[in-house]
């Protein structure tokens, strides 16, 4: 069984939006689009087989820090993830693919 976290710095291309996104080890999505990838059983691990892409489908406040929810188009698992302060929050407000 892995660690509830493990930090692993990565950097990569959003293969959603194309950005190049410079990792910091806590980095799980594009700060350009909020589209993340399901790679994780728990954040950092990378022992997630799926590989679908996880859509930012929802937003909500949690002690008054903003909660981005992804929703992977493969297989539908969802996750909350706190938004960094190099997010694009204008991303949450553009209509979605469906």
């Amino acid at each position: 069984m892995s660690k509830k976290f493990q930090r692993t710095i990565e950097n990569f291309k959003c293969e959603h939006c194309g950005y190049d996104v410079v990792g910091t080890g806590y980095t799980n999505h594009c700060p350009a689009c909020l589209y993340s990838k399901h790679v994780d059983i728990n954040p950092g691990d990378r022992a997630a087989q799926c590989g679908g892409m996880m859509n930012p489908v929802e937003y909500y406040l949690k002690a008054g820090e903003v909660v981005i929810v992804h929703q992977c188009e493969k297989c539908g698992h969802r996750r909350p993830n706190k938004v960094s302060p190099e997010d694009a929050l204008e991303a949450l407000l553009k209509p979605r693919d469906s």
